[in-house]
């Protein structure tokens, strides 16, 4: 049974039992630790010591120990066991008047454990209710890939800060979204001006993640989104095509996938995987393979009509799985362009894993989910944060496409949820943005039951922000939902493409309706005059407030063009636009450099320039 009352848990626990005694913490006390190796546990247990002087003020000394507390002595038993029966991942928190347990058959059971007990600390102090906690996760592997290819790449400061805080909410796996962005020594001209990861940072963030219990999953794309190797003539040879092809939402131009029928196709993803996949302890690869609309358009076109293009695509896909097998790995790739050919998941070895992705509230997470699992695939559901192409996010929408997804993972035995980030078109939402999907994601996937009905935003400002009086994360949710006051565009916000259209586009526009701009700039103002008051305990909390002014300011510009999409000859109006974006260029740069590598700024900056040179003259 649940019985939080007035605790709040991120993710909350599956099973709490109350009474009305308190555990009054000493301000001396002992960690005392149970196990045949004690050193195996050490760390987790210099994790809760330090939770305790930070939070409680309590000065806790560690010791190994194989025979229980005295019976007049207080202390914090971590107890592991591997006799104990349960989930792997699953623990048990005692706190009564006398002494705390925590109890697991594995270490990453007693860090969850510690990971519960510090977030009690932290909203009650010396002072705990005394409970009994019975917890265990819905899904095994619950993850969360950050783009880092469309412009950003993270400095490691920000990423460690980021691992630490989702391994706080008990997720366990992380990747990091490639196409361009590793230091590859034999491919400098592709990745030269991007700031990339080097093979020595990817050890370096590998040997942190594992030590949060976080594996780190190697991704590289490895057949479409390759544009960013096929523009260079040493490359273009391998693209299915260079000219304009069609896709679900209109053209694109090429180039942008490897020809699947190209020798050279493989020849590179196999120098790719070689040189990566060594950097990661994690037996698995996440190789991509989404979004191929162009194969069958260029170089695999009579291959596809002889064939059939989902053959086509299975040959190649299992031909990288080979390579990557090759290598120890076990595959996971999207699978996207198989739903159109759902009788060839038959044909796929059953130890590869489909990712199975959507980010709208109404995604068919159950009905896919229900084919794959009807196929013996193993697979996970990839809901998103709704940040990208938004500014401000989608922050219902995120919800609804986490929780939607959380229901399918449980109904049809998904062996994972990831929980995507992505950067389309020059990842101008900052990383705060994303911490409301991120919360969601944590909760949903760790215990459905018990979390589907949690306050997101609240539980958001707590844990991410360190928001003791509550307001940061509803201030966020309303920030994040004004997109509801717009007829809806996929997967994206009006704001954005306000920000990205030209004046010209916006004029005239259904999608942009002048009044409905000037209604959320007003509600825009009450929430910037709320933020200035707002105080927050994280870190970085002056480094938030600046990003969520930026937003509130991008917003405000977005505004402006469509005013002066509807009155070009305002020399008012145009004059305000230019000194706007004037400003706007440097708090964009700082604020990017705040959290992110300079590579990739110049070009995610470059519509704000074009602004300036293009139409404010």
């Amino acid at each position: 049974m649940n019985n939080l009352k007035d605790l709040n848990f991120l993710p909350a626990p599956r099973s709490v039992r109350r009474d009305e005694d308190l555990c009054i913490l000493p301000a001396r006390t002992s960690i005392v630790l149970h196990a045949s190796e004690a050193g195996v546990i050490f760390p987790i247990a210099q994790r809760l010591q330090h939770a305790l002087s930070d939070q409680a003020a309590v000065t806790a000394e560690i010791r190994a120990s194989g025979a229980g507390l005295a019976s007049d002595e207080f202390g914090i038993q971590l107890v592991l066991d591997p006799q104990q029966e349960g989930h792997e991942q699953g623990y048990q928190l005692q706190v009564t008047s006398k002494a705390i347990t925590l109890t697991a058959r594995t270490p990453v059971g007693l860090f969850y454990a510690v990971c519960t007990l510090i977030q009690l600390l932290q909203q009650r102090g010396r002072a705990l209710p005394c409970l009994a906690i019975l917890d265990w996760p819905d899904v095994a592997a619950r993850g969360v890939m950050l783009d880092i290819s469309r412009d950003k790449v993270p400095t490691m400061e920000t990423l460690f800060q980021l691992i630490d805080l989702l391994a706080s909410w008990k997720i366990n796996q992380f990747q990091l979204y490639t196409e361009h962005t590793f230091a590859y020594r034999a491919h400098q001209e592709v990745w030269g001006k991007s700031s990339p990861m080097t093979g020595e940072e990817i050890l370096e963030l590998d040997a942190y993640c594992r030590e949060r219990f976080v594996e780190l999953v190697p991704n590289q794309n490895t057949f479409g989104h390759m544009h960013r190797w096929l523009i260079h003539p040493t490359y273009a040879p391998l693209a299915e095509t260079s000219g304009n092809f069609p896709v679900p939402w209109g053209t694109m131009e090429g180039p942008f996938s490897l020809a699947p029928v190209q020798p050279g196709s493989l020849a590179l993803v196999e120098d790719l995987l070689k040189e990566l996949l060594p950097h990661f302890s994690s037996r698995m690869v996440n190789i991509g393979c989404d979004e191929t609309f162009d194969v069958g358009q260029g170089q695999s076109q009579e291959a596809c009509q002889e064939r059939g293009l989902g053959q086509v695509y299975l040959e190649y896909v299992l031909k990288v799985r080979d390579i990557a097998q090759r290598q120890g790995r076990i595959t996971q790739f999207w699978s996207d362009i198989l739903n159109d050919y759902p009788e060839l998941f038959k044909e796929l070895p059953r130890d590869m894993i489909a990712l199975e992705w959507g980010y709208e509230d109404s995604h068919p997470f159950a009905e896919r989910s229900e084919r794959l699992a009807a196929a013996g695939m193993s697979f996970y559901v990839c809901p998103g944060t709704s940040s990208w192409n938004t500014l401000a996010g989608r922050v219902d929408n995120a919800l609804a496409n986490l929780r939607n997804a959380a229901e399918a993972a449980q109904t049809y035995g998904a062996i994972g949820y990831l929980n995507t980030d992505w950067g389309d078109n020059g990842h101008w939402q900052p990383l705060p943005i994303s911490y409301p999907g991120y919360a969601a994601g944590a909760a949903y996937s760790w215990c459905l039951a018990s979390n589907s009905e949690s306050d997101i935003p609240a539980l958001t400002g707590r844990y991410a922000f360190q928001d003791e009086q509550g307001e940061m994360g509803q201030l966020v949710a309303r920030l994040g939902n004004l997109y509801q006051l717009f007829e809806r565009i996929s997967n994206s916000t009006p704001h954005f493409w306000a920000m990205r259209r030209s004046l010209a586009e916006l004029k005239d526009n259904p999608l942009f309706p002048i009044q409905t701009f000037i209604q959320a700039d007003e509600q825009l103002l009450e929430i910037e005059r709320e933020l200035v008051s707002i105080r927050l305990q994280s870190s970085d909390a002056a480094l938030i407030v600046q990003e969520y002014e930026l937003v509130c300011r991008l917003m405000h510009h977005a505004s402006l063009r469509v005013q002066l999409a509807h009155d070009p000859t305002n020399a008012d109006l145009l004059e305000s636009a230019r000194k706007d974006v004037q400003s706007l260029l440097g708090d964009f740069r700082q604020v990017w450099l705040a959290r992110n590598r300079e590579g990739g700024l110049a070009d995610s900056i470059a519509p704000l320039e074009k602004m300036l040179t293009e139409e404010y003259r």
